[in-house]
């Protein structure tokens, strides 16, 4: 369904003038709920049509610097590079901080452990550990399944850990591709946004592993919403809208439309938080 509305909007955006034509692309991690923000600000602003594309953090925020978009999604902030280029531009951005995520790391419904410690994720995602055998006593090979360096969760991921992934591991092009190859691979391991599991997490023969920042203590699962509100999870991370001064007048009513009752409403219904800065 939310294809189809994408279609259609993308051919509306063809007939709307352009001071309602909005046009949104970035974030894999944030496209499900971009798209669910749509249709429900359409419902309400029929005049306005809202185009929204992903592929990545990375590729919305290069959109962005190239005149082509009206709101990057990231789930990242901007990187030092990109900063340096919208002032070298003389691009002005707007930086809205609108939900906040989770990232879950996800196995087979097979997998015999139910959590993972930092340090021992941290081997695991660098390839120092080659097999299962330090961690369930299998000496099964481990397969990483992530993402592209353009996406704000590889990166989020990297910086989190202090690492560089491992060059075994296997680029995907987002999270449905990821959930696709774990449920097909009992050694497999890989990461997704916890918003985008939610929507369908008792379809898919996928486990969501809580984790311990270290050995001893608690271990806390990514869909554990009061530890999501106390800060308490080890991989969580704001959700970021990069726009530029000369879209925000077209933008604002979408934007105030996701801080609004009925957006916050869909940003929670989805599995993401509001948490205040």
């Amino acid at each position: 369904m939310k294809y189809v509305f994408l279609l259609c909007v993308v051919c509306l955006c063809a007939c709307s003038s352009n001071n309602k034509a909005i046009k949104v692309k970035g974030s894999d991690t944030e496209v499900n709920l971009a798209v669910d923000l749509a249709e429900n600000f359409y419902k309400v602003n029929d005049d306005f049509s809202v185009a929204i594309s992903g592929g990545g953090s990375g590729l919305g925020i290069a959109s962005l610097l190239n005149g082509q978009v009206d709101i990057a999604n990231s789930s990242r902030p901007l990187n030092a590079e990109e900063d340096s280029l919208f002032k070298t531009r003389g691009i002005q951005i707007k930086t809205v901080i609108f939900a906040e995520d989770a990232t879950a790391f996800i196995v087979s419904k097979r997998f015999p452990l139910d959590s993972i410690d930092v340090p021992s994720l941290r081997k695991i995602l660098t390839g120092e550990y080659k097999t299962w055998k330090p961690i369930t006593g299998k000496s099964t090979p481990v397969n990483i399944y992530g993402r592209q360096s353009n996406s704000g969760t590889h990166s989020f991921v990297s910086k989190k850990l202090k690492i560089q992934f491992s060059r075994d591991a296997k680029e995907m092009n987002g999270n449905a591709q990821i959930m696709e190859a774990i449920k097909m691979d009992d050694s497999g391991i890989g990461y997704v946004g916890a918003g985008y599991i939610l929507h369908g997490v008792e379809d898919q023969s996928v486990k969501v592993l809580k984790i311990t920042e270290k050995q001893g203590q608690p271990a806390i699962s990514p869909m554990d919403k009061k530890a999501i509100q106390e800060k308490r999870y080890y991989f969580q991370r704001p959700l970021y809208q990069f726009i530029p001064l000369k879209s925000w007048n077209k933008v604002s009513a979408f934007i105030d439309f996701e801080k609004g009752p009925k957006g916050r409403k869909i940003i929670t219904d989805s599995g993401y938080y509001i948490i205040a800065q």
